[in-house]
């Protein structure tokens, strides 16, 4: 296994900053030999998904078009959670925001680095169980539309290629897994 970094930094500079990112250009010498650039956009905070599942094996999804996308896209509920904020904390309230659902029980279910090409972004997805409703209080920047349906149509959805949002596809195929293994049910 290589774990050692086969690249050299040269130098640094600072491109582009604000509250959610910060892009850093490097001068580098690649594990080839030879000098090049390569960008990293630092995100500052942390992606959080959930997917909330009731009792009938029924989640919801949230629909919001996608401004960086120009596009409409069906996702699981999910938001920024702050650096210094534990997770389940931006879990619980990411999911009340978007959906208006409380979870009496929340499981990590998968993390993931999201882009990592590009980007220090991690993410990570949790299973939300024993759900109350409440009132749903979208950001100002979120025009949201609510699916609730059953959670093999979600699933199904992203094999279609209907929901791409690699949070929302991450979690979802992994939940399915865990459903098919008898590791969670309904």
């Amino acid at each position: 296994m290589r774990d050692k970094n086969p690249w050299q930094t040269l130098a640094a500079e600072l491109k582009y900053d604000n509250p959610w990112i910060r892009v850093t250009e490097y001068q580098v010498i690649n594990p080839g030999g030879g000098k090049g650039i390569y960008g990293k956009v630092h995100f500052k905070n942390k992606a959080i998904g959930i997917i909330p599942l009731d009792a009938e094996g029924n989640t919801w999804l949230v629909g919001q078009y996608r401004y960086v996308l120009d596009q409409y896209s069906w996702e699981i509920p999910e938001g920024g959670g702050k650096l210094d904020v534990p997770l389940e904390e931006s879990a619980r309230r990411e999911l009340q925001e978007e959906t208006g659902l409380r979870a009496g029980t929340l499981q990590l279910i998968q993390t993931t680095h999201l882009s990592n090409s590009v980007s220090d972004e991690e993410g990570y997805v949790f299973l939300a169980t024993d759900l109350e409703a409440g009132e749903w209080s979208p950001e100002e920047s979120e025009d949201l539309q609510v699916r609730k349906l059953p959670f093999e149509e979600a699933y199904q959805m992203v094999c279609r290629g209907e929901i791409t949002d690699g949070l929302a596809v991450a979690g979802i195929l992994r939940l399915k897994l865990m459903l098919l293994n008898g590791e969670v049910r309904y």
